[in-house]
């Protein structure tokens, strides 16, 4: 039988269904309950800062409440990394806002703090100044944070940290999702753990956590009648879901050391071959590995491993496509260095999951080196 291997498919730990069962045993079915509180609880203590976390229905949705709370609005412009999923820029467009795409560099793969520090000063120079900057955690690994936020401190411009893929990642023994003003979680089925769909908002404080709430809720006022002033979401949790969640945060670290353990499988049988490149992790830097890229020498290598794991129903996949490649953000300015589309050409994503067997790595591994003889 020729299972499908998948890139990086939900991986249940076994110990959700208490959870869940509760939920329904207590008829808490709806956007707030015990699982709720709890996951955020779990999660702040996870991050081991003084953070607040909100539950919502996604990471999107969370990067879409952390502009309006950072009061991005139509004709503002965003600096967004241009090396990512295109979640990460879609709410800048939702607000009518603008987004600015800056490359990336070779150490982490995430925004250049050059191009970055470039981009600020021209388009101040164009009366411009950008109103916030969101900046990845590219496949796990933590941008430069140091670097980013000084410039950050310098020009006075809030930091957006999108961690959907960096759960359990760390940059100087920091937890990845406590840098920057707001940071983002995702718990997408293909993330480091999941809650089915879900994401959640991390902020400094326990105000701006319950404007979080408040505006996911459909910003409801105070009291019985249904009043509202402001224009509110439907972006909260379930207590359903938080259930998942909950029974999936039990073995994370677990499933952080699995990817790690899968990363370290590909360098130690792939690396001598001289054709293909592994992003190391830097001094101090601590990687998730959420999904491992190999750098192929060309794009052609890329493409016939692509469709020889392909046709052995091994779901591969090229690295992200940059977003000022794509048709939809096309017209907004870029500043380029070309790392985001050599990476592009020749990436390629491994299965990474935390379900992975010894026997799926194996076959992976035979058919790579198969090409290379």
């Amino acid at each position: 039988m020729n299972s499908k291997i998948w890139l990086s498919s939900p991986h249940m730990s076994g110990q959700e269904d208490k959870f869940i069962s509760e939920a329904f045993a207590t008829n808490w079915i709806a956007p707030l309950g015990p699982n709720v509180n709890g996951f955020e609880q779990d999660l702040e203590t996870y991050l081991e800062q003084e953070v607040h976390v909100a539950a919502l229905t996604t990471g999107t949705a969370a990067i879409h409440l952390a502009l309006i709370l950072l009061n991005v609005t139509r004709n503002d412009e965003v600096i967004c990394q241009t090396k990512t999923f295109a979640a990460s820029v879609n709410p800048v467009c939702y607000l009518g806002a603008k987004p600015v795409f800056v490359d990336s560099e070779l150490d982490t793969w995430n925004m250049c703090p050059v191009l970055l520090k470039q981009a600020i000063e021209d388009r101040i120079q164009k009366g411009k100044k950008p109103k916030a900057i969101i900046v990845i955690n590219l496949y796990g690994m933590p941008h430069k944070v140091k670097e980013i936020e000084n410039i950050s401190k310098e020009y006075q411009i809030p930091i957006l940290e999108d961690s959907a893929e960096a759960l359990g990642s760390s940059y100087f023994n920091r937890k990845c999702g406590t840098f920057g003003d707001f940071s983002v979680l995702s718990f997408n089925g293909n993330k480091i753990i999941t809650t089915s769909g879900g994401g959640a908002l991390v902020s400094h404080s326990k105000n701006t956590k319950n404007k979080t709430v408040f505006l996911a809720t459909q910003a409801k006022d105070p009291g019985i009648e249904y009043a509202h002033s402001s224009i509110g979401y439907n972006y909260r949790m379930s207590n359903v879901l938080a259930g998942i969640g909950r029974g999936q945060m039990q073995v994370l670290d677990n499933y952080v050391n699995l990817r790690r353990a899968n990363h370290q499988y590909y360098f130690k049988h792939l690396n001598y071959i001289d054709d293909i490149s592994f992003l190391n992790e830097p001094e101090g830097y601590f990687s998730n590995r959420w999904l491992t890229v190999i750098v192929l020498k060309t794009n052609k290598m890329r493409e016939d491993l692509l469709r020889a794991l392909n046709n052995n129903n091994i779901e591969a996949r090229p690295s992200w496509k940059p977003m000022h490649l794509q048709t939809v953000f096309e017209q907004f300015p870029s500043y380029l260095n070309g790392v985001s589309e050599d990476l592009y050409k020749n990436g390629l994503c491994l299965p990474s999951g935390s379900n992975l067997t010894t026997q799926e790595l194996d076959k992976i591994v035979k058919i790579i080196k198969q090409y290379f003889g």
